[in-house]
């Protein structure tokens, strides 16, 4: 398997990644803080499909032949269509594709993207209503409140435009800042400071959750993981 991400230039875009199977493979999907869109391809075969954030580790399989690619949103850009609350954890929404190019989203068919044009396909989306961003998950993510916003409104609406808690998404993103840490021949001990956690324990369960494995198995460098 064959796996490759680039940091997004688009406005609503997180990250762009890529993957081939070119056997058969197992891999351990890491905890995710936002709403992908991932298209698959097998001959004539396509699937695209809307998964909402993952609040733990899953073991997936590639299957050899598989081509696939998909964008990662940034935290509080959405499918209003298809709220990230409703979709996260695996609760995958799987587009109508009646052909090889084209999808279906709103009852309307659209022209199936490629990694190439991706961007021209979300600008429609965006044009159309169907992909938005609350602008206040940013502040709300910083630990700004919004100006005349309780606490508790403000935690609701970060909750309904990302998918979870605004401490879920914190310890995701530490959990993950560990773990790339971690993939690539880190320290645990220095892995602790990394991540932000009182000590190995702590460390320790969160790669459990959020990754998995523990921390020597992470630093073995045998072991594919999809972040």
């Amino acid at each position: 398997m064959i796996f490759d991400a680039v940091a997004g230039e688009l406005p609503l875009v997180q990250r762009v990644w890529s993957a081939r199977c070119e056997a058969t493979a197992s891999f351990t999907s890491v905890a995710k803080r936002s709403t992908i869109i991932a298209f698959a391809r097998s001959g004539d075969m396509v699937e695209v499909h809307v998964h909402g954030p993952e609040t733990r580790a899953t073991t997936m399989t590639c299957p050899e032949g598989w081509e696939f690619f998909g964008v990662e949103l940034r935290p509080g850009a959405y499918l209003p269509l298809h709220p990230p609350l409703g979709l996260a954890d695996l609760h995958d929404l799987q587009l109508p594709t009646p052909s090889s190019d084209r999808i279906v989203l709103d009852n309307r068919e659209w022209e199936m993207p490629t990694e190439q044009n991706i961007d021209v396909f979300l600008d429609r989306l965006v044009r159309a209503d169907l992909l938005i961003v609350d602008p206040l998950v940013d502040e709300i993510r910083h630990g700004d409140l919004p100006r005349g916003m309780s606490e508790r409104t403000a935690q609701m609406r970060f909750r309904r435009a990302v998918g979870i808690s605004h401490r879920k998404l914190v310890s995701i993103e530490q959990a993950r800042r560990a773990a790339r840490f971690l993939a690539s021949g880190g320290s645990i001990a220095d892995a602790v400071a990394v991540g932000g956690y009182y000590d190995q324990p702590q460390l320790t369960r969160a790669m459990r959750w959020a990754a998995g494995h523990t921390p020597g198995e992470l630093r073995s460098g045998t072991l594919f993981l999809a972040f």
